[in-house]
């Protein structure tokens, strides 16, 4: 389609590092982190926070722990001013916390941005001009000495203004804004030409934040990026470097992992990711990727509940289900084999020894969440979905005999809903397949453990009443012996298992068996407070699935009156 021409585009340029370092290395510590939430993600939004809106956001990014904070663009927004004035004016910023705003390098914004802050214990001032080939030419209309001109006044104004607040403990931080579009060499050249203005020490450092403004290119080639920057600043101890994906390509968390192996120490981002376009960097994503692989992230993600909660009542912006980490099918497995295997995998998993679960890459539980919606059951699931709901929530332990034969019938009623089946339902279903009513039923038995055990039982078939005698070395074994008396067909047992299902007066006992009648294997349950008569009502269970009826033998038979 001439629509759709790959043609119209070009390829990121390669980098040119002989020798990158960042594959090889492994990231041991969080970074340095910063949230954008409140002004970047707000000016993301289709209808912009209100302050109510942003104070209980604030709440919620000091609450998990984030020590930066952009608040907004005071300078740009009342909104935005006011918010800052009501978090210096009713003491809300914490002494740990630092709050950060961005401005323009235009004087009356500089100006107006430290009438906003002042009071403020600690601020950093966040300063920026576009410096990309594309603005520089069509928007600016300026070469790379102008557009170095705009950073380098913005940076003296910024400094300036500053001095007039000399009770507030000051941070400067400059972004070559559309740094992945500008050439690396100039934006070496550009963030040198600011840092010469600040003059910053590796006791006092500036930060220079370089921002995936769009995402133009492969991660990989955002690492090369960094790390080229790194390795050619000059002064690089006097710089924190700083980063802010975007995920216009899908990678800003990608990005971010591998721009900080590539030398970068601080990451600016949103919870849950929202910003521009595609969204910011996630920093609950990036944040449990650490988790995952044994970091400490320094932050408190345990609630993700809440943080889904605050985000989406104060962004209006929903989260999808399939959300890294957090969504809420994130932990659910309606795969039989992943079913399965979860199952299997949480039996064996000791408190005392590293995470390993299959298809799990931690533990719900650390998240808030409990196995409740790790297994969920429709027509995708298998046996194990099935089986682990039943163990989970009723304490049905199947045999996997009796599993085999349950599977096909949970199968088909699954394919007949919309979504999936509740454990309600499948207990239902396994009951109502081995347990409803049938011809054969147990009317009362007695046995005799005296030597070997002899079984006296009467069975009823609607209106008459079927009485047997038998001995064997159990009960089950002393019913087949009575059973073939009566009716001379060969019947075995090829497999039994009973458990218990509740504690104290309320307990009661399950019972499975599969029978071998004329060659014809068929399973049978029954549930009792007795665990003789539960034995003998899942022999009748099996027995009735077979077709067997009282009319196939006559002795004993008797009329009910």
């Amino acid at each position: 389609m001439a629509s759709f021409d790959h043609r119209k585009y070009t390829p990121a340029t390669p980098v040119p590092l002989a020798q990158r370092q960042w594959p090889s290395r492994t990231l041991t510590r969080a970074p340095i982190w910063a949230s954008v939430d409140l002004r970047d993600g707000n000016q993301a939004l289709l209808e912009p926070m209100s302050v109510e809106q942003k104070k209980r956001l604030w709440a919620l990014l000091v609450k998990v722990g984030l020590k930066e904070i952009e608040v907004g663009f005071p300078a740009a927004s009342q909104p935005d001013y006011d918010f800052v004035r009501w978090l210096i004016e009713a003491d809300q910023i914490p002494d740990d916390v630092t709050i950060q705003v961005l401005v323009q390098a235009r004087e009356p914004l500089i100006a107006r941005t430290y009438e906003a802050l002042e009071g403020v214990k600690q601020a950093i001032v966040h300063v920026y001009n576009s410096t990309s080939t594309v603005q520089r030419e069509r928007v600016f209309e300026q070469d790379r000495d102008g557009v170095t001109a705009i950073a380098v006044q913005g940076a003296r104004w910024v400094q300036e203004y500053a001095a007039r607040y000399p009770q507030t403990e000051w941070r400067f931080q400059y972004s070559p804004e559309s740094f992945t579009s500008t050439e690396l060499d100039y934006a070496v050249e550009i963030c040198e030409a600011v840092m010469d203005v600040w003059q910053p020490t590796p006791e006092r450092p500036c930060i220079l934040n370089l921002p995936a403004t769009v995402e133009v290119g492969p991660v990989n080639h955002f690492a090369d990026m960094i790390e080229y920057f790194v390795t050619h600043l000059k002064n690089r101890d006097g710089a924190i470097i700083s980063l802010h994906t975007h995920n216009d390509r899908g990678g800003a968390a990608a990005a971010a992992e591998l721009g900080l192996l590539a030398g970068a120490d601080r990451v600016e981002g949103t919870l849950l990711g929202n910003g521009e376009r595609t969204g910011n960097m996630d920093i609950v994503t990036l944040g449990m990727n650490l988790y995952s692989q044994g970091i400490d992230p320094r932050l408190d993600l345990s609630n993700p509940d809440e943080i889904i909660q605050v985000c989406t009542e104060c962004t209006g912006l929903p989260l999808h289900p399939r959300h890294p980490w957090v969504g809420e099918l994130v932990y659910t497995a309606f795969s039989g084999s992943h079913q399965d295997a979860i199952r299997k995998c949480l039996r064996k998993q000791d408190d005392d020894e590293p995470w390993q679960v299959a298809y799990l890459p931690v533990d719900p539980r650390d998240l808030g969440r409990d196995y409740q919606a790790v297994i969920r059951v429709n027509s995708q699931s298998g046996k194990g979905g099935m089986a682990f709901l039943l163990e989970r929530d009723f304490g049905i332990s199947l045999p996997r005999w009796m599993t085999l034969e349950l599977a096909p019938h949970v199968q088909r009623a699954s394919e007949q809903v919309t979504g999936e089946l509740s454990s309600e339902q499948i207990r239902d279903i396994l009951m109502g397949t081995f347990v409803a009513a049938q011809p054969l039923s147990l009317q009362g038995y007695r046995l005799d453990r005296d030597g070997a055990e002899r079984l006296q039982v009467t069975l009823g078939d609607g209106s008459r009443r079927l009485q047997l005698e038998g001995e064997g070395n159990g009960v089950i074994s002393a019913f087949m012996d009575a059973w073939q008396r009566h009716s001379g067909q060969t019947v075995s047992v090829v497999d039994y298992g009973e458990h218990a299902l509740g504690e104290g007066s309320d307990a009661s006992a399950i019972a499975f068996v599969q029978l071998n009648v004329d060659g014809q294997r068929v399973c049978g349950l029954a549930e009792d407070g007795d665990t003789v008569s539960a034995s003998l009502k899942a022999v009748l269970s099996a027995l009735n699935r077979a077709g067997v009826t009282v009319a196939d033998g006559a002795p004993h038979e008797t009329a009910t009156a």
